[in-house]
């Protein structure tokens, strides 16, 4: 039942998403990253001392990982979803448990843990005809480059919530993950924002003047990004990975439905069949995948 937090998580990074595309009509990447990670790290911080908890760990180099490679695929998601259709880019970055799944497949295979699973990889391989056909209908020729930074930003999320398993099992708690990532998303959004803004007029300037409405979505971004962050990482830290993970896709519908909404985005049959195809081998993955296990 740990998993089904994921469900509520998947339904808030919609939301965050819709903030996100919002936002990045007049902010930067860097802004909104920074941003976020600001709001997550001082609501954690003060929800932690009114607890009596502590931030304080003995896996240093377990949270630089996984907040290196979290924030670079942050960064290419929020970058992504300023590019693409809303759908698009939350279905390319929820390709993360197709990734997790072939690389866990692949690390037992190759290390002889396990046969061959011609029904995994089946499911896997299927995963990406369903995406295929979700995006077809919605990319166009100029938004490539949204569509690989979205592609390589599932990737390294697949890597990012292998750590958060990893962490969960070596007692990390799920408020002081979150706390460090949201960490590591201050220090690259202020980095990459000064960089930029150097380049551009010769200044170092962390934000641009923020009017009302901008500050008002990224504290949203903030808010949202920070609850959904503590439910998947505790859906992750206490769920079956591959159950949790299989999860994620609902948030492809969640945003499809916000797309839909908001936007006017057209889903043809294909799309709709697409987004079925996706769900469906996401189940058949996780029932080979547990009963792989069970033998």
């Amino acid at each position: 039942m740990q998993s089904l937090w994921m469900l509520f998580a998947s339904f808030v990074f919609a939301i965050m998403g819709v903030c996100v595309k919002l936002a990045s009509i007049t902010c930067s990447t860097s802004e909104i990253v920074m941003c976020r990670g600001v709001v997550g790290m001082s609501l954690i911080f003060a929800l932690t001392k009114l607890q009596g908890g502590s931030l304080k760990t003995t896996l240093p180099w377990h949270h630089a990982w996984r907040g290196l490679v979290g924030v670079t695929a942050l960064w290419l998601w929020f970058f992504a979803i300023g590019q693409l259709p809303l759908a698009a880019a939350m279905t390319l970055n929820y390709m993360a448990p197709i990734w997790i799944a072939a690389i866990m497949f692949t690390v037992g295979w190759w290390q002889g843990q396990r046969r061959f699973a011609w029904g995994l990889a089946g499911a896997i391989g299927t995963s990406f005809i369903g995406v295929a056909l979700l995006l077809k209908p919605t990319i166009h020729a100029e938004q490539w480059l949204g569509g690989v930074t979205a592609l390589i930003s599932g990737f390294l999320s697949a890597l990012a919530y292998i750590q958060v398993k990893k962490l969960g099992q070596l007692g990390e708690p799920e408020y002081r993950v979150v706390f460090y990532f949201s960490a590591s998303g201050v220090l690259a959004g202020l980095l990459s924002g000064v960089v930029d803004s150097l380049l551009q007029t010769g200044h170092a300037q962390v934000l641009h003047s923020l009017t009302l409405h901008e500050l008002g979505l990224l504290l949203a971004i903030g808010l949202t990004a920070t609850m959904a962050q503590v439910a998947m990482t505790r859906a992750y830290r206490l769920g079956a990975m591959l159950v949790t993970a299989n999860l994620q896709y609902t948030g492809i519908v969640f945003s499809s439905i916000w797309g839909i909404l908001i936007w006017g985005d057209h889903l043809s049959l294909s799309g709709w069949l697409g987004i079925a195809i996706i769900l469906g081998s996401g189940v058949a993955a996780t029932y080979y995948h547990v009963r792989a296990s069970s033998k």
